[in-house]
């Protein structure tokens, strides 16, 4: 496999017809959904789903997306999306990277970076991130 980085969290994708726009490819938009797909499935596996965000009355929210698309998806195309968290400043910024690859033709698709700040849900601002984000996110941390 083409990953960029070492031990990827992967998740299946298949490009669907309801995601192929008027130029007959999969649509800009709905890479940016699988994007948050991916850094969804991952959190939860590392514990911090919707119910603990919400316990915790923190969650990680989206500043900015960087997307390099590199090639198109097509109707029927079997891909992977692979993500790392890459950086982290222990407070309040996370940083992760994507990766959506093509088996069928070793293809990279597009690559990706997400900034995210840890903001209090209740009120929206910007809060330190808890302690269970610093070992939930913190052990997934890898170099990149």
């Amino acid at each position: 496999m083409g990953w960029d980085l070492a031990t990827p969290f992967i998740i299946d994708l298949q490009v669907a017809p309801e995601d192929i726009d008027g130029l007959g490819h999969a649509n800009n938009a709905v890479y940016v959904s699988w994007l948050e797909r991916c850094a969804w499935r991952h959190s939860q596996r590392l514990g911090l789903d919707l119910a603990e965000y919400r316990r915790l009355d923190r969650a990680m929210a989206v500043v900015r997306h960087e997307i390099d698309y590199l090639a198109a998806g097509y109707e029927g195309d079997e891909l992977q999306l692979a993500t790392w968290i890459v950086d982290w400043d222990q407070r309040l910024k996370m940083t992760r990277r994507f990766q959506l690859f093509r088996p069928r033709d070793g293809v990279t698709l597009l690559r990706a970076q997400t900034t995210f700040v840890c903001i209090e849900l209740s009120s929206g601002k910007p809060k330190r991130m808890p302690t269970e984000f610093l070992d939930g996110y913190g052990s997934a941390l890898t170099g990149g």
